[in-house]
């Protein structure tokens, strides 16, 4: 939210030394987000109002190009007027407009320097400015057109556009709505500042001589208060006064016309938003509703929108014409000839607007506003405030009768002892705090005592603080106002004895030996969409689709828990590839979700003491089943290019290697064997075991999930229950023997269909202790081999822990070790 300082000091009485700084500083210190303190004083030079003489429209070029003569007060008086020519391309201004003009000499923001140069053929002697070019707003869709009278052609124009103000940019919490205005923020100051305020909402508001308009509400829970308020013979060509559209300017809203700004600056100022209806287009009476299963709306957006059964409208005799608390219908929008105007404002859900915001897409500045709740006993104020503004700046006449129906539920006292802010801050503060802070901010205060004999205080929040309900609430506020610099901070000292869990400890090493050996960890989100699955091939019993579904996702299309990992990975590959970024290989270690056979209801536990053992063991078994997954993605080159030599591809075996990487990291031992399972091909998917249990699987993703993902060729990845590994409390620390190894190869030759993990296994099997290590190193088919066979190559090591091993000993125990390969599968030595 961005309010000009200038608008605040005119409700609150903020010491004129103060500078914007202290102030910047004083609401960080109240528990404000300051985003950003700007200063409009960034032109200088010369910066003058023109008066638009004549426009010539220079037609030769592909976009619109005016040349303009303006009168900047070069002339000795008012009958000897001597005009600049100026090239714009704006189109929103006419002859007789005034404007504001920046002359040679003149440095924008941005550090722009305005000279006479030729362009387009003429000699451009200055600069037609738009709001955004002079630093006081976002809107550049047209130059800064002034209201007429309000100025006289050579006037200096820093002092009208108030160059010397200050526009504080704020981002305001959910739960203080009451922020978001004027009011709100002018309250905040006064009491840093400990000086007095001016309500903008303390208008009087005479009674009402019967009904402006018809209104009932048939949702008393959506709206709980609603309040209409007309006024006739609006003179539609009236503009709307410089003050009002500068601060609508500067609080990033664009002026349209005098009635819909009004509305809009009583909502900045104030915080009660208002709409606006052409009454003459309103249809019968007012009814406040939830739309009807198949209604639909245009909104002033000019887009129709299909309206659901939890939205809230505002409906006529021809359905609805407005959605409450979002956007206005096109139907009945104040219109350039509009003269009879029907003024709303209303209280409605919070939590209503907000899924209706979610649901269009369609935030607003109303919005915003209602989703974190208005003071509801603002709405007669605010429309009187703008029914007012409307006859001063309009010439309208307010008619007598007030609209003002619902029953808005006003917030309840909440005693507490007096001294708990003390205990909570675990700070002493000075006798009379806890009432004067209370007092500040609006409460009713009475100081009375507990049952116990304590001092206690009963305070009843004010209707702008909706939020205060419990005693939290209230020591946070005394808090929040006596500043948490002040309090002290100590952290509590570290339990002895106590550290990692063992499962926690080998989450790390898995981390740490991933990243080692050159993957990277990212943290995808956990969401997914249906067609993910898919995209995955999956079959429509595949467990894997049965997810636990999001009440209020994130994203309306990824409503799902994932129950693996590899669609985060597998997109964040993808988006990396997208940027150019050829050579990827990433990890995570994370939760996946995996819904229960039968799910066990959630039991509701109360908040007033401890839950029980059993509540928490319902409590867990009502969860879904959160296992802990390890996956890695790769594609491109494994091994990069360079001088040293040719990169090399990552395969399905660099995915299966990362699976052995994880199991040594973890302490087990890890057996790999032909696999078949989507999303990986068929033919290249090694299924993961720890003893004859499976765990994970890797290999080579499948073509048609690669195009479907639109991912490279040959993608590879891997998954793994982390949860199913056995965790080894007593890990052995190695023994290094000493003696000299002896380093022998084999190369035996079997039938193709032996898968190597097999054969490996059978040479440690026949070599025993003295096999120390043992790595393939060459696989070869041909014809030297045979039909139907292929040569394993491996280098063997042997070494004994208590000697040194002769060569004829080695010997030996290589011709065991192939012993019993011959023996399981028929081997024989190349």
């Amino acid at each position: 939210m961005r309010l000009p300082l200038s608008w605040l000091r005119a409700y609150v009485d903020v010491p004129e030394t103060a500078t914007s700084e202290e102030i910047s500083v004083a609401l960080i210190n109240l528990g404000f987000e300051v985003e950003e303190m700007r200063s409009l004083d960034a032109v200088t030079g010369p910066l003058v109002v023109g008066r638009v003489v004549e426009i010539e429209e220079l037609k030769d070029f592909k976009k619109p190009i005016r040349y303009c003569q303006v009168d900047v007060g070069d002339g000795e008086d008012d009958d000897d007027v001597q005009t600049r020519g100026i090239i714009c391309g704006a189109s929103n201004f006419a002859e007789g407009d005034l404007i504001v003009a920046a002359l040679p000499g003149a440095v924008l923001p941005g550090g722009f320097a305005i000279s006479a140069r030729k362009t387009y053929g003429k000699t451009s002697n200055g600069m037609i400015c738009s709001a955004s070019e002079l630093g006081l707003g976002d809107d550049h869709s047209g130059i800064l057109v002034l209201p007429s009278g309000e100025a006289s052609p050579g006037d200096d124009a820093a002092p009208l556009l108030g160059l010397d103000d200050t526009v504080i940019d704020l981002e305001i919490t959910p739960d203080r709505g009451y922020a978001m205005s004027v009011r709100g923020m002018a309250r905040e100051l006064a009491i840093a500042f400990e000086t007095t305020l001016v309500d903008p909402a303390a208008v009087n508001v005479p009674g009402a001589e019967g009904e402006a308009h018809g209104v009932h509400i048939e949702d008393q829970r959506g709206c709980s208060r609603f309040v209409a308020r007309r006024v006739t013979g609006l003179d539609p060509t009236s503009p709307t006064p410089w003050f009002i559209r500068r601060r609508l300017m500067l609080a990033g809203i664009r002026s349209i016309s005098l009635a819909v700004d009004v509305t809009n600056y009583v909502m900045l100022e104030t915080g009660q938003p208002m709409h606006a209806f052409d009454t003459s287009s309103v249809k019968g009476n007012l009814t406040v509703r939830r739309a009807l299963p198949g209604e639909k709306l245009t909104t002033l957006d000019d887009v129709e929108r299909a309206l659901d059964p939890d939205d809230i409208v505002i409906a006529d005799d021809t359905g609805p014409i407005s959605l409450a608390g979002v956007m206005g219908g096109a139907s009945t929008e104040v219109r350039p000839d509009s003269t009879d105007i029907l003024l709303e404002a209303a209280v409605w859900d919070p939590a209503s607007i907000g899924r209706a915001v979610r649901r269009h897409k369609l935030p607003s500045e109303a919005s915003k506003r209602f989703e974190r709740s208005v003071d509801p006993a603002l709405a007669p104020a605010a429309a009187e405030l703008a029914a007012k503004l409307l006859r001063e700046h309009g010439e309208a006449r307010i008619q007598p009768g007030r609209t003002d129906v619902g029953r808005p539920e006003l917030p309840g006292p909440v005693m507490m002892e007096i001294d708990l802010p003390d205990r909570v801050a675990g700070v002493n503060y000075p006798r009379g705090v806890t009432a004067r802070r209370l007092s500040q901010i609006g409460c009713n205060v009475e100081v009375t005592s507990t049952d116990a004999g304590r001092a206690a205080v009963i305070a009843t929040p004010p209707t702008w603080r909706p939020d205060l309900t419990r005693q939290a609430d209230l020591v946070e506020e005394v808090l929040r106002l006596e500043g948490y610099h002040t309090i002290p901070s100590v952290l509590p000292a570290a339990p002895a004895g106590r550290g990692l869990t063992p499962a926690q400890r080998r989450r790390r090493a898995v981390a740490r030996t991933l990243a080692d050996v050159g993957y990277v960890e990212v943290n995808p989100m956990n969401f997914v969409s249906p067609t993910t699955w898919d995209a995955f091939g999956l079959a429509a019993d595949d467990v894997r689709r049965q997810t636990v579904k999001v009440l209020n996702p994130l994203e309306a299309d990824r409503d799902e828990l994932a129950t693996t990992l590899l669609p985060g990975l597998l997109e964040a590959l993808a988006r990396n590839v997208s940027r150019g970024i050829r050579d990827v290989s990433l990890f995570n270690v994370a939760q996946v979700v995996l819904p229960r056979a039968q799910q066990v209801p959630v039991p509701e536990v109360g908040i007033d003491q401890r839950p029980t053992d059993a509540e928490i063991a319902t409590l867990k078994a009502a969860l879904p089943a959160q296992p802990v997954h390890v996956a890695v993605v790769l594609t491109g080159n494994r091994q990069r290019p360079g001088w040293w030599g040719k990169g090399e591809p990552a395969t399905w075996a660099d995915a299966v290697q990362a699976a052995h990487d994880v199991a040594a990291a973890a302490g087990v031992q890890l057996t790999v064997q032909a696999g078949s399972l989507l999303p990986w091909h068929p033919g290249r998917c090694a299924e993961l075991r720890v003893g004859d249990f499976p765990v994970g699987h890797a290999g080579e993703l499948h073509p048609k999930v690669v195009e479907a993902l639109g991912l490279p060729k040959r993608t590879c990845a891997m998954e793994l229950d982390l949860d199913l590994l056995p965790i080894q409390q007593h890990r052995p620390a190695p023994k290094v023997s000493p003696y000299p190894p002896v380093l022998l190869d084999v190369a035996l030759v079997l039938d193709a269909s032996v898968p190597v993990a097999e054969v490996t296994e059978a040479l440690h099997a026949g070599g025993g202790d003295l096999l120390e290590d043992l790595q393939l190193f060459d696989v070869y088919s041909g014809e030297q081999v045979g039909e139907g066979k292929r040569s394993l190559a491996y280098s063997l090591r042997f070494r004994a822990p208590d000697r040194t091993l002769t060569v004829d000993e080695a010997t030996a125990v290589k011709e065991s070790a192939v012993a019993v390969v011959a023996e399981r599968f028929g081997a024989t030595l190349r």
